[in-house]
């Protein structure tokens, strides 16, 4: 699948014009578009775009890649953002932060014309939830929220770093995964969690997409646009 993830990634830089300013995700695939406006840039080809990243990881290959990079609150709107998806639906729902940057993606997102998903063809499903649901809390407090989430049978876990540390995320906070299998209304779901106290965001990702572009075994890239 790494061949598919470089294929579809470097594709999507194809919706880049020059003086865009462009979303950067985080990710696995979105790596390899971000490599590739790189390689674009050096080859003059792409001349004036700047970037605006989802996380730390993803802001330290650009600043490798000399892709000139402005702070999301120093812009007026992002024109495009590329990332991937942990699974998506032809509903253009999909679950997000298996990397951690589920809060800045969201962000990025809210604020950018069009949202480009590249996913290889394993991230395709029909209904979401069994990728485990990332929750990001705050630290204060957050051995309640898990223990809410375990008597409300959510299956939760505490991400980690290492055996003995938890995962903490560029906002410095914690993240709670949900093993669900199925979430049967996501929406309402998505309300929820949104809800409670002490919950900062959550990785489900409800008709943020425009566009997602899937990767094949065979070589082939499908492309799906969302009716306007």
């Amino acid at each position: 699948m790494d061949k598919v993830k470089e294929r579809v990634g470097r594709q999507a830089a194809d919706y880049v014009e020059d003086g865009m300013v462009v979303g950067l995700g985080t990710g696995s695939t979105a790596y390899w578009f971000v490599d590739e406006l790189g390689k674009r840039l050096e080859a003059g080809t792409l001349k004036d775009i700047v970037g605006v990243t989802t996380s730390r990881r993803t802001t330290h290959q650009a600043n490798q890649l000399g892709i000139p990079l402005k702070d999301i609150d120093d812009i007026a709107r992002v024109d495009v953002v590329v990332d991937g998806a942990d699974e998506c639906n032809m509903d253009f729902n999909g679950i997000k932060g298996g990397g951690g940057a589920l809060l800045q993606e969201k962000i990025v997102a809210q604020y950018s014309n069009k949202v480009v998903w590249v996913v290889d063809e394993s991230k395709m499903v029909k209904e979401l939830g069994a990728f485990p649901l990332p929750v990001e809390i705050v630290p204060f407090g957050s051995w309640r929220l898990f223990h809410e989430f375990k008597k409300a049978n959510l299956n939760p876990s505490f991400r980690k770093s290492g055996d003995d540390s938890l995962y903490v995320t560029d906002s410095g906070n914690y993240i709670i995964d949900l093993d669900l299998q199925l979430i049967h209304q996501p929406e309402a779901f998505s309300h929820h969690l949104k809800s409670i106290v002490g919950v900062v965001e959550h990785g489900l990702f409800m008709n943020y997409a425009d566009t997602i572009l899937v990767g094949h075994a065979d070589g082939t890239i499908r492309t799906y646009e969302k009716n306007p």
